[in-house]
């Protein structure tokens, strides 16, 4: 007898683990337990299994042999490179929407975007996924959609943390989509790029705060 597909509640599992690791409730570095997450969502340990490929599989996880599944710690350096791959390929997709994104749907998002302040739902409105997919290339929107969606999700949430950081990045991407709507694609891009340097920046000191070090070819520590 064929086997139901669970592709759902393994689906619905990966997004509850990563709302905890959003929340910080699974620290990063931290385990992931299957049995206390099979008990915690009231499911076998089959699905949370697969849930946890998926996120090895997105590169959250590492499972080392005889050992946990841990979430991904990366160093400083490590963040900073991808925040920095962040900043090009958001720069061309910001550029390429502005032209390419259709007037509806460029409204259709200006208002939500809006709406979202007074809802507060701005987290859950992730600007930077819309435009991706509106940029009309497949390769960017797959690189920022699926290949690095997660990972930057979960940084992205750490560098919010500063104080006035949330305040900023709205009044941040309000500029970005109101310069898309006027369709000047050399002010969205100038404005993304100093968006995302902002957030590298802010990063960055939140690593340095926390005592975050990574070893030099000397065997030594140093801080970023």
């Amino acid at each position: 007898m064929q086997e139901p597909d669970q592709t759902p509640l393994v689906n619905q599992i990966f997004d509850k683990i990563f709302a905890l690791l959003i929340a910080g409730e699974i620290p990063l570095g931290g385990t992931l337990n299957e049995a206390a997450l099979a008990e915690r969502f009231s499911v076998s340990r089959g699905p949370v299994r697969e849930a946890i490929k998926m996120f090895q599989g997105r590169g959250l996880v590492v499972r080392e042999p005889y050992l946990k599944a841990r979430v991904v710690e990366l160093s400083p350096s490590d963040m900073v490179e991808i925040f920095q791959l962040r900043e090009a390929v958001e720069c061309m997709s910001i550029r390429l929407a502005t032209k390419n994104m259709p007037d509806a749907e460029l409204d259709t998002l200006l208002s939500e975007f809006a709406r979202s302040r007074t809802d507060h739902t701005v987290d859950a409105l992730d600007i930077h996924v819309r435009i991706a997919k509106g940029c009309g290339n497949v390769r960017i929107q797959t690189l920022l959609c699926d290949e690095l969606y997660h990972l930057l999700r979960l940084y992205r949430a750490r560098s919010g943390e500063k104080p006035g950081r949330r305040e900023n990045a709205y009044a941040e991407h309000w500029q970005m989509l109101r310069a898309m709507k006027a369709r000047d694609a050399e002010l969205a891009e100038s404005l993304m790029r100093t968006h995302i340097q902002r957030a590298t920046n802010s990063l960055e000191k939140l690593l340095f705060s926390d005592g975050s070090t990574e070893t030099s070819d000397s065997g030594s520590r140093k801080a970023v």
